[in-house]
């Protein structure tokens, strides 16, 4: 049996290679030749899988390790009748953990008491349900807008997105979509901007073409807006130069990157793989990925100024998001015409990151709050 997969899934050869001969291939690199006497293909979210891809392929199952599956022609594989698996939920974690890197920089950097803010969820599904619970753990008003959810539940807590554009921070966390009532597709466009509060944080998370990003230039030049945080891009890895001048954290789509999100993944459709082919599933990651570089954080309680303070601190050291910034911000000195591979680079040189779970936090001179709060992002805290 022959495997392509995409060189970016970490242990794929390992878990695969009982399964059958597995050669990787970046991501772009996979063509119509590539897949063609291929029986399974293996992709993450920058292969688009269609007729072009697969038509006189020997292709019977497709999984990508990822949680979107706009890149995926699904029509065309049910077509066909061609297996399909995604990575749903896998790093709902990772871009959670993100949200809340971003936001505790910005309320540090603003100086703002998260128990003043409200929040507003677009998306209320693995990640946004996420974002939700941490978000009111650590004392933030939350409103929730999911239009599918509203109409399976009937649940009045998912409000209609117009009840959240006065929010002070707007968090996007649903798929590209382009048909339907509720296509998704340039959802936040000039006209939604407009309906927003001045001084509303956008975070964009989900796709680049949820958000126009040429409205959003055009609204961050009008100062409306009192922080942009974006991991996606329209065009990528084609990026906007001038855009990401602009925004106050850009980062290079690697929210879900943590480590144990992407092996998530890879569990996730190794198990989809074998039950297609109806064997027992016999690899586990258990023991195979590396410790934290930091597996304990000690602060001292007292010589912080709020919550805001310390839970920055802790989570800085977990995971520097302004190091990330830092570096897609590098992309700038370089020609343009080389930002769409440096842009690539980035995401396949992905430094190790491991999710708050995996540290613990000892806290001198703590409050019961802070430790509370802590153990709502994931540590594990104690005195």
């Amino acid at each position: 049996m022959r495997i392509i997969a995409d060189e970016n899934i970490p242990f794929v050869r390992e878990a695969f290679a009982e399964l059958g001969e597995v050669e990787t291939f970046a991501g772009r690199a996979i063509s119509p030749d590539v897949v063609r006497n291929a029986d399974i293909l293996l992709v993450r979210s920058v292969t688009k899988v269609n007729s072009e891809l697969l038509e006189g392929s020997s292709v019977r199952f497709v999984a990508t390790a990822t949680i979107g599956t706009d890149h995926i022609d699904e029509l065309y594989l049910q077509r066909r009748g061609i297996g399909f698996a995604s990575a749903k939920g896998s790093n709902a974690n990772s871009v959670a953990e993100y949200v809340f890197a971003a936001l505790l920089n910005l309320a540090v950097r603003y100086n703002w008491k998260l128990a003043e803010k409200t929040l507003g969820v677009i998306g209320v599904g693995n990640i946004g349900s996420r974002v939700v619970r941490i978000a009111q753990g650590l004392g933030m008003e939350v409103l929730q807008n999911d239009p599918p959810l509203a109409r399976q539940t009937a649940d009045p807590r998912f409000l209609p997105l117009e009840a959240l554009m006065n929010a002070d921070i707007l968090t996007l966390h649903v798929p590209l979509t382009y048909e339907g009532e509720d296509a998704t597709y340039h959802l936040f466009d000039e006209a939604k901007f407009r309906q927003m509060q001045p001084a509303t944080v956008l975070f964009n998370t989900s796709r680049g073409a949820v958000v126009d990003n040429q409205a959003l230039k055009g609204i961050l030049a009008t100062g409306q807006l009192a922080a942009v945080v974006l991991d996606v891009w329209e065009n990528e890895p084609h990026i906007d130069g001038e855009l990401l001048r602009m925004v106050t954290i850009g980062t290079p789509h690697i929210a879900g990157y943590s480590l144990d999100g992407k092996v998530n993944g890879t569990r996730m459709i190794y198990e989809a793989v074998c039950n297609f082919l109806g064997v027992k599933p016999t690899w586990n990651p258990s023991g195979q990925l590396p410790p934290p570089k930091i597996s304990e954080i000690r602060i001292n309680g007292n010589a912080l100024r709020s919550d805001e303070e310390a839970l920055n601190t802790v989570v800085q050291q977990a995971y520097p998001i302004e190091k990330d910034d830092a570096r897609l911000r590098a992309m700038l000195k370089i020609p343009p015409e080389q930002w769409g591979t440096y842009f690539d680079s980035l995401r396949k040189n992905y430094p190790v990151r491991r999710e708050f779970f995996n540290i613990k936090v000892r806290v001198n001179n703590y409050s019961s709050s802070l430790i509370k709060k802590l153990k709502v992002l994931g540590f594990m805290a104690e005195e």
